[in-house]
């Protein structure tokens, strides 16, 4: 089974176009997109909201927290 739907991969494509060309601005501040990973992240968002398969963000609270150290 697919991680991510055909329409997720579809937009994160088209994203990177936009990075390439140098016209694809990131949320409130509107600066151009430099990175890669910024860029993936923004299609994956995209895709996300117009309603694709796409597994949830994870955020810190999600993360297991590891078992405390034994202190001698």
């Amino acid at each position: 089974m697919a991680k991510y739907s055909k329409k997720a991969g579809e937009k994160i494509e088209k994203v990177m176009q936009e990075k390439k060309e140098g016209t694809l601005k990131s949320g409130r501040s509107g600066k151009k997109v430099k990175s890669r990973k910024q860029a993936i992240a923004i299609g994956l968002s995209e895709a996300r909201k117009e309603g694709a398969r796409v597994p949830e963000k994870k955020t810190a609270t999600a993360k297991k927290k590891a078992a405390p150290k034994k202190s001698k």
